[in-house]
């Protein structure tokens, strides 16, 4: 029997089964980089609602998360930087949105864990500040440290640049940053790509993804790529 494809039409097919009320999502991206900013629309599209989600950021008012948040899909979230967005703050400050703050290394070793079979680890970031409160902490070698959880999520939502129809991934640049840890994270990893390549055209050595933690593939062969500060100089 030939293996079932992992490349989708669209993004909303790619989700249609996959996504449901009250899960916990990974969603890649940096600030507005290398965010999957079409899987991110069907998502809102879908309808699912008290959706814990856990990226970097939170998007902007109109754009990437923040879609989620204006639709109130979003119950939790799980970041490590939320500012940019005016919604999310209202929504926070509010008493209607659930925040667990981490700082960006540990967030980013949260999500490598959990795709690594890693239940917890140590580290001295957070000893001694709120963010640590309620954790347990240990001494090794005569320094503090926190207890922190690993991460998983019922779904991963990733960008990446390219891959091949196996689910070989190869990031660009900046995208290159929370996205392979989402991904790795997840039961169930959809990624949106600008290119979709014959299987063996990758180098294996330039590979930074493996497909077997891609489960679907959907081709966005041109996103927005909003930039979400822009700063030019006097003329």
């Amino acid at each position: 029997m030939a293996a079932r494809s992992k490349v989708y039409p669209d993004a909303k097919s790619a989700l249609a089964d996959v996504v449901a009320d009250n899960q916990t999502l990974a969603v890649g991206g940096f600030g507005l980089c290398g965010i999957p900013e079409a899987l991110i629309a069907a998502l809102r599209d879908s309808g699912a609602t008290g959706l814990t989600a856990i990226s970097n950021n939170a998007g902007v008012d109109g754009f990437g998360l923040g879609q989620l948040l204006a639709t109130r899909q979003i119950r939790k979230m799980i970041s490590s930087y939320v500012g940019e967005n005016k919604e999310f703050e209202r929504q926070f400050l509010a008493g209607e949105l659930e925040l667990e703050f981490n700082p960006q290394g540990t967030l980013a070793e949260r999500l490598r864990a959990g795709g690594a079979g890693i239940p917890a680890f140590f580290t001295r970031t957070g000893y001694g500040t709120v963010v640590a409160e309620g954790k347990e902490t240990r001494e090794f070698d005569g320094q503090m440290y926190v207890m922190e959880t690993a991460l998983r999520a019922d779904v991963s939502l990733v960008k990446a640049w390219k891959a091949d129809a196996t689910g070989n991934l190869v990031f660009r640049k900046t995208a290159r940053n929370f996205n392979p840890a989402c991904a790795m994270a997840g039961k169930v990893c959809v990624v949106e790509v600008e290119q979709l390549v014959d299987v063996g055209a990758i180098d294996p050595d330039h590979v930074h993804l493996p497909g077997i933690y891609v489960d679907r593939i959907v081709v966005n062969a041109s996103p927005e790529k909003r930039i979400e500060q822009r700063t030019v100089r006097a003329a």
